[in-house]
């Protein structure tokens, strides 16, 4: 892959750029602290700002390796912070890489992370030369299902107990596109 770390990626509502040390009181009011948006992730509901200026301190020392890609989903409106995006694991030998993303609860059902998912998808595949791009959800946030489905990824099937969360095991769907797929039906709507 031609890694390029965290770049700001802009869309028509959101800015995607890398976190900054000033973002943990949004952080943590816009959603960290939020146990509906944690309900179905892996770490647990932060009770202080606290929580958040520590998580934000290893991103953006980790923005040195461009490998690494955080990005701060900032909405234009408000030039808040209003969630996450990430490559959350990356299999190089076959140049695949797993997204993971949050969002405060004010701004669900919006088409934000689709948005935000769509734009990523394309810098994937065009600039860092991915060659196939996968999301997970537990089966209990079907929500999660739609934004992958909306933001062009295809349901691959579900694996029965094969991950945890905040609310305990849980079976995941798993939704993919390939660089391929991408290429082809990107030609189709020219």
């Amino acid at each position: 892959m031609n890694h390029q770390g965290t770049v700001v990626l802009e869309t028509e509502r959101l800015v995607l750029r890398p976190f900054r040390l000033t973002d943990a009181k949004d952080m943590y009011h816009n959603w960290a602290s939020q146990d509906n948006v944690t309900r179905y992730l892996t770490w647990p509901t932060y009770t202080s700002e606290d929580g958040s200026k520590s998580i934000l301190e290893l991103w953006v020392r980790n923005y040195e390796d461009k490998k690494y890609y955080q990005w701060c989903i900032e909405w234009k409106e408000n030039h808040q912070a209003i969630g996450s995006f990430a490559i959350v694991h990356m299999e190089e030998d076959i140049n695949a890489v797993e997204i993971g993303y949050c969002i405060g609860e004010e701004y669900w059902h919006r088409g934000i992370v689709s948005e935000a998912f769509q734009e990523v998808i394309k810098f994937l595949f065009e600039k860092v030369e991915c060659n196939r791009i996968y999301a997970r959800h537990d089966i209990c946030n079907p929500n999660s299902g739609k934004v992958m489905k909306k933001s062009g990824l295809i349901y691959e099937g579900t694996l029965l107990e094969a991950g945890k969360n905040n609310t305990g095991i849980c079976d995941l769907a798993v939704y993919g596109i390939t660089k391929k797929l991408y290429t082809g039906k990107k030609n189709s709507e020219d």
